[in-house]
Formats: C-alpha cells, structure tokens, sequence
C-alpha cells in the first residue's frame, strides 16, 4: 500500500503493517501530520508539535525493532484538549487555560503511550466539554488566528456534535486513525452519530479521570472514538483499569480484552426498544435509517423487544440541574491566583477574582457555573439538586428493570442529524438535542454510537446501544457483527 493510502487503515489494518515493518511509525506520524496540515480547515486540532510526535514515532520504532512493542506500538492517534499532557498544552478549549502545559500525563494518556500509541496533536472541544456542538471553543484552532467552530467534514456548513466535536471531526476526515473523547452526557456518543464515526463511553469508573479536567465529576468518562467498534475496542482496552492512588472515582476492575469476544454470534441477543426513545421528537430521517438498522440485527438473529425508561423525558432537566451544580464547584479552582489566565488590571483580591473570571470564561460556562450555584444556594438545595439526585436514582432503576428483559437496550443517539453552525442559538434547544443519551450517563451506565445510515442532505445517523454495567464487550460485539453486514462504518465524505 503506497503512503499516500494509509489514512485509509483502520487501527488493526495499521498496527499490523507497523508489526510486519511495511511502514515505520515514523511514517505513519508524517503522513497524519500532513493529512492534519491539509485539512486544518475544519478547525479539529488546537494544538500540533511535529518534533514531539517524531519523537515519540522514533521510540515506537525502537520498541518495534526490538519485538517489545504491543498491539498498538506506532499507531498515531490525537487526544480531546481535555487530558492534560506533558508535551502537549492543554487548554480545554478556553481562555482561562491558554497556554498551560502539564507537569504530567493524564493516566488515560499514560496508559496509551505504554502501549505505544504515537500523540499527533490535541484536538478542540467546547469549552470545559460544555456544549453540543462544538461552537463554545474559545481557542484558535491550528492554521487561525481566533477561535473557530469545528466543522463537520461530511458537510462544513454543519456542526459536528459536541463536546468531542474536534475528536469526530479527526476521525470522518481521516486526520487520525482513532482519538479520545469524553463523555458527560453524551460527547463521545452524540458527535460519532454526527460524523459517521464510533464511539463508546464505558461504564463510569472504568476508565481513570486523573489528569481529566472535571466538568461534572459524577458524570464525566473518557472512551475512544474511531471508524469500527473494532478499533474502538483495541483502544478501549489498553484505556480501562484501576487507577484507585489518584482516582477517587476509580473501580478496581482489571482491565480486560475487549476484542476477545468481538466475533461471537448474536443470535438470540435481546434488544431492547424504548418506545420512549421513538416519540414525537425523533426526526423522521433519523428514525427510518435506525428502523432499517434494527431489521438488519433481525436478520443477524437478534430478538427485539419492547421495554420501557419511563423517566427519559427527566433526564434533560436532571441533569441540567446535577452537571452545573458540580461544574460551579469544579471550576472554582479558576481564580487566576495559582495558575491560568489572570486579569491584568485589579485594585483588590476581590476584584481580581470577578475580572478573572469574567474575561477567561464563556458564555456557556458562565452560564452553568451560575445555574450550578443557584442550585446549591441556600433555600434551593432541597427543592433543586435533592430532588434531581432522587429522580437520577430513578432513571438508574428504569434501566435495570429494562435489563431483566433484555441484553441491551437501541435507539437513535440523536433526535436528529447535524444542524448548520449558528442553527440553535438558544441554549435550551441544543440541551433538548441531548435526550437520547443522557439517561445512561445519569445511570452510569455504558454506551456504543455506531453508523447506521444516512439522512436528509446526506448526513451520518447513529445508533445507539447501551449496556448494563460492565457490558462493553456485549456492546462491541454487537456492533461490530452489524459492522461485518454493512459498510456504513466505511463510507467517508467526499473530498477527504
């Protein structure tokens, strides 16, 4: 295969001509580095050090060389500006951390990089992972001068989901083979169904949040996104484990091969159908390519089932009430005293903070922080954030009584494809765009976006599976036989 066609490697394809030394790390570094250089228009890196990502292709050379390295030595893959990392400045999209670089590693990026993965870049999200569409980056992308929306690369009219929108857009646009986003409440799942991509938020805990800035910590989760659940599967597996020193939030569950059972049948699989996830609010485009999706599962020998998440319309409003109540805390750490932007001009402590404040963060950020402290004030504590807290135990309950009748649980992970940039103003309409994936994110539990056809305009659609907890392998599985089927996985968008 000639260099110029390896963008078109999946993850396996890749790391096994590195294996087999048809093509050095280095080469692979180079040649997505360029591909990053040629398609720096749609906006998805915010960060690129050619040296650094040599270097580290160089050492995944020796490792070759020397027969040490693992299933992933030499991939080149890019991560969310939201892992801090040591060669990299990390950023999470805002002005408040604008030109930050990290003493160390986020354990995602750590475990990673011992199993040999090549960093080209980080790539843009929206600010603080807040957003649904990627157009809340406050940083300039890499090739402008101000801060810039991602585009999707299937139609650069359109968002391409949030907040990994800068993940999706790499992948679809074959900027990088496979990358790391993060979910709250639905950025790994709601951008991959955008793009065309796959993307899966494991079970809450499984993966490390150390060196994850916090957005909503009771919620917030790192996965991969690449084009097959394959791929993901590969770099799911070397990201999950322990990390009980420096996580508090960590499960002490081993890490585990989810590739091994990625060829089992599925006959017989029980798939759960929510009538509450094929209401009014599903699109009629999205909702014919996930009909077609599900016959396709029929023919494989799955079994569809009806099941019901009565609480699913709660679910935007809990959360809503849960993720800026722990954002308002998390970001009160952003003061300008010990690290971050400052305000140059102040005449006390007092003033610094405010002025601080006020110019490092965005409107959407600053909207949640205030939303979050309101919640917590005094007198609305108990009518607000309490009650939000019960209800979130209810939507986790819903989910396993659904489970005792089925293995997994489907629907569209978004009411419906991507919509022009500037298309939802209003901040209560992008929050709406969220209903289908926030419920497993309030339970905790894991969830798998994967292509499943085309809408109006020609827009990817995704489908959605969810697990139980602990489920990822029965998720990728299933995906992956859908993916053996069809060829969704593998259409690409013109010009790329």
């Amino acid at each position: 295969m000639s260099q110029t066609e390896l963008h078109h490697l999946s993850v396996a394809e890749l790391a096994a001509q590195l294996r087999a030394k048809q093509v050095s790390a280095t080469e692979a570094a180079q040649h997505f580095l360029a591909r990053a250089k040629q398609h720096q228009n749609l906006g998805a890196f915010v960060a690129i050090d050619e040296d650094a990502t040599l270097a580290q292709a160089k050492a995944a050379d020796a490792l070759i060389a020397a027969g040490k390295g693992g299933k992933l030595a030499g991939v080149p893959i890019a991560h969310k500006d939201i892992f801090v990392t040591k060669d990299f400045p990390t950023t999470a999209a805002s002005k408040m951390l604008e030109g930050y670089k990290s003493p160390f590693d986020a354990t995602v990026v750590r475990k990673l990089a011992d199993a040999g993965v090549v960093t080209l870049g980080k790539l843009n999200c929206d600010e603080f992972a807040m957003g649904g569409a990627n157009e809340n980056s406050a940083v300039a992308p890499v090739g402008f001068d101000a801060a810039q929306p991602v585009r999707n690369p299937w139609n650069t009219e359109r968002v391409p989901g949030g907040s990994s929108g800068g993940s999706a857009a790499a992948v679809a646009a074959r900027l990088a083979p496979a990358v790391t986003g993060t979910d709250t409440g639905g950025s790994i799942r709601q951008p991959a169904s955008f793009c065309g991509i796959t993307g899966i938020k494991p079970t809450y805990g499984r993966a490390s949040r150390y060196g994850m800035i916090a957005f909503a910590s009771s919620l917030d989760q790192a996965g991969p996104m690449g084009r097959s659940a394959e791929d993901c599967a590969l770099l799911l597996s070397e990201m999950c484990g322990p990390d009980l020193d420096r996580d508090s939030t960590s499960l002490d569950v081993p890490a585990e091969d989810f590739s091994a059972q990625l060829n089992d049948s599925i006959e017989g699989l029980r798939i759960g159908i929510p009538a509450e996830f094929f209401g009014e609010g599903l699109s009629a485009d999205v909702r014919t390519a996930v009909d077609a999706a599900l016959k396709e599962y029929e023919k494989l020998g799955a079994k569809l089932v009806p099941v019901s998440l009565p609480r699913t319309e709660l679910s935007v409003p809990v959360y809503y009430i849960l993720a800026p109540a722990e954002a308002s805390s998390n970001l009160s750490r952003f003061d300008g005293v010990k690290f971050g932007h400052r305000a140059a001009k102040y005449e006390d402590l007092n003033d610094m903070y405010k002025k601080t404040r006020a110019e490092g963060f965005g409107d959407e950020v600053k909207r949640r922080i205030m939303i979050g402290a309101y919640v917590l004030s005094e007198g609305y504590y108990d009518a607000y954030y309490l009650q939000a807290q019960k209800i979130r135990r209810m939507i986790a309950d819903d989910f396993q009584a659904a489970f005792k009748d089925c293995d997994v649980i489907a629907g569209a992970a978004a009411p419906t494809t991507a919509w022009a940039i500037g298309g939802k103003a209003d901040p209560v309409s992008n929050y709406l765009a969220d209903i289908f994936t926030l419920p497993a994110s309030l339970a905790g539990l894991p969830g798998l976006s994967l292509p499943a056809g085309f809408g109006d305009g020609g827009m990817p659609v995704g489908l959605q599976l969810i697990g139980n907890y602990f489920g990822e392998a029965k998720l990728l599985n299933a995906a992956h036989r859908f993916q053996q089927a069809t060829d969704f996985h593998l259409k690409q968008p013109k010009g790329i």
